[in-house]
C-alpha cells in the first residue's frame, strides 16, 4: 500500500449528509438506545475509546455525536479505492495494526491536539464474543503524548449484534488525563499498559449495565 495522504483527512461535507441518514439505520435496523449523552463535552480535543463489536461500530457511534470523530481504521479497508475513498470522506484514516505505524500515530495526536476528535478501539480488532477484551498500548500511547482526556463509550449487545439486534451505547464519564498515572518517563512500557487498562475497565464498567 502506497503512502497515505494525511492532507484528505479533514471535516468532509460527506460526514455531514450522511450522518442524519445513518442516525435513522442505526435506531430502526439496530434498534439502537443511547445513554450519557450528557456526558459529551461541548468541543472536541480528547480520545473516544470504545469496545469493538460490528463493522458499523462508527457509524452506530457517530451518528449520535454532536460533531465528527476521526477514527482510526485498519489498513486493510484504504486498499480497495472506493471503500478507502468512502473512508478517508468519512474523517477515518489508516493505522497498521501489529507493527510501529509512526506516521498513523503522530497524526492521531496532532488531530487531539488541534481540538478535533479521535476515535479508538483500543482492542485492536472487533470482539468475537462481543465482550469487552483486553486493550493494547496504542490508546494510552496517544493519550500521553496528546495530553489527552478519554471519553469512554461502551456498546452491549444481548443478540449478536445482527441486524435487527438491540444494541445500547452508553457514554460514560470523561477520564481525565492526569487520572490516567502518566510520569514524566518518555517510554514505560509499564505506564502505558496500565493506562490501557484503566480506559478498558471503564468501558467495560459501562457495559455491564447492560441494555438501556
Amino acid at each position: 500500500m502506497k503512502p497515505f495522504d494525511y492532507s484528505k483527512v479533514k471535516n468532509h461535507k460527506t460526514y455531514n449528509v450522511l450522518m442524519p441518514i445513518t442516525k435513522v439505520v442505526s435506531t430502526l435496523v439496530f434498534r439502537t438506545k443511547y445513554e450519557g449523552l450528557e456526558n459529551i463535552p461541548e468541543k472536541g480535543g480528547f480520545i473516544l475509546a470504545s469496545n469493538h463489536i460490528h463493522a458499523f461500530d462508527p457509524v452506530i457511534i457517530g451518528s449520535h455525536f454532536p460533531f465528527p470523530i476521526h477514527y482510526m481504521g485498519k489498513e486493510e479497508f484504504f486498499e480497495s479505492f472506493f471503500i478507502g475513498t468512502l473512508f478517508t470522506k468519512m474523517n477515518a484514516f489508516p493505522v497498521a495494526r501489529g507493527s510501529a505505524d509512526k506516521a498513523s500515530v503522530e497524526f492521531a495526536i496532532r488531530l487531539v491536539k488541534e481540538g478535533c476528535v479521535l476515535g479508538i478501539f483500543p482492542e485492536g480488532t472487533r470482539s468475537k464474543d462481543y465482550k469487552p477484551g483486553h486493550a493494547k498500548s496504542g490508546v494510552a500511547l496517544i493519550a500521553k503524548a496528546a495530553r489527552a482526556d478519554v471519553l469512554p463509550v461502551s456498546i452491549y449487545t444481548s443478540d449478536n449484534a445482527k441486524y435487527g439486534s438491540r444494541l445500547t451505547v452508553r457514554f460514560g464519564k470523561m477520564i481525565p488525563f492526569e487520572e490516567l498515572g502518566f510520569s514524566d518517563e518518555e517510554r514505560s512500557s509499564k505506564e502505558l499498559r496500565e493506562a490501557s487498562r484503566l480506559i478498558m475497565e471503564r468501558i467495560e464498567e459501562l457495559w455491564e449495565k447492560g441494555h438501556a
